[in-house]
This record gives C-alpha cells, structure tokens and sequence, in this order.
C-alpha cells in the first residue's frame, strides 16, 4: 500500500526520512521533491523498481537514468572524468544539473544506454533531498517524474498523489517545486554540450 509523508523541505523530520529510506531498501520506489521538478527514485541495481519506473514512465531502454549523489566524493566510483571536467562539476555543484558522463563499470548495465556507456550524475541543492541520501548512504537512481505525452514535469505533491499514488511505494510531500526541468549537459567529451537548457544557469558551461 502506498504511503504519503509530509516532510518539512527545510528542516526534515528524521523519523520520516529513515522511514522513507526504508522503503528504499526494501526495493520501493518513491516520488520525491528535488531543487528541480518532483522525481522518482529507487536504490541502486534494484531490477523490478527501475523496470516499475519505466513503465510508469513509458521510457525505452534509450533513456538515461541519472546517478542522485549527495556530493562528488562517489564520482570516480561510476564516472570516469578529467581534472577539467572536475573543476566543472566542483563549480557548479550542488544545483538543477544533470551531467551525461562517460560510465565506469561500477554502473549496472540496466541504467546503461544500450550504445554508449554514458550515465547521469546530478547532485541536487535541496535540503530533504540532501538528508534522503545522507541516510541512504548512496546514490539514488532517478529520473524527472513527468507523465508520458505531458510537456512539463510534476511539482505538486497533492496532484502526484492523486494521479501516481498507487503506483510507487511513497510520495513525500516536501512542497511546491519548480515545473523546469534539470540543465542537462554532456561532458562525455571534455567539452560542454548543452542536451536541454532547463533550470540551471547555462553560463559556466559556454565560456
């Protein structure tokens, strides 16, 4: 049975974030607030949650699944990157992010584009979001909760509820978040490339 949790954004209750990452660990899947849109997420390598975030998604295996990390100390564990390329991420880290990364093969292959061995990484500027992955202890696999043939992603927890409720594990409700989307930007190159221009600022990555 799904579950609703009413977490204070700026100062996050501890019994209900341990309650959450329990749900995590037994394989569920959540709806949560980032500094971004509402997304879903799941522990690493859980097979039959991913597999649930697709179909409620609609995704193909053409999608690419983000990395939510906490800060960069796990970044070397599933991307490969360059001292420039750190310097990049070290300066615009934490916020509304998502960077395409060359994949090490710490990643599971089910988050793995099926051509490429790229994977997202995203370390978000939100405090709940922040005490989730504290507690967890790892990344999140995540994706933006956006509805198939919708434009604009989730940001109301009472709607999330309403029209996903019953298919993940838990919606907290952290409140309102922005309708923009994560800046996505490939580095997988060395060299900056705009994929989709959303709530971060642009700037750093043309210069």
């Amino acid at each position: 049975m799904s579950q609703y949790f009413e977490i204070h954004p700026e100062n996050p209750q501890k019994r209900l974030i341990q309650q959450a990452v329990e749900i995590l660990r037994s394989g569920g899947v959540i709806a949560y607030p980032t500094d971004s849109a509402y997304a879903l997420g799941c522990c690493l390598g859980e097979k039959k949650a991913v597999e649930r975030i697709k179909w409620i998604r609609q995704l193909d295996d053409k999608h690419n699944f983000t990395l939510v990390c906490a800060d960069l100390s796990e970044l070397s564990t599933y991307a490969k990157v360059d001292n420039t390329v750190f310097r990049l991420l070290k300066n615009t880290t934490p916020g509304p992010y998502t960077y395409i990364l060359n994949a090490t093969n710490e990643v599971p292959r089910l988050l793995l584009h099926p051509k490429r061995r790229a994977i997202g990484l995203r370390v978000p500027d939100h405090i709940l979001t922040h005490a989730l992955l504290e507690e967890l202890g790892a990344p999140l696999m995540s994706v933006t909760l956006m509805l198939p043939d919708e434009e604009l992603p989730m940001h109301e927890a009472d709607d999330i509820r309403e029209r996903v409720g019953k298919l993940v594990d838990l919606v907290i409700d952290g409140g309102a978040c922005s309708i923009d989307p994560t800046t996505v930007v490939d580095l997988r190159t060395g060299v900056p490339e705009i994929i989709r221009e959303g709530r971060g600022d642009v700037t750093p990555f043309t210069g």
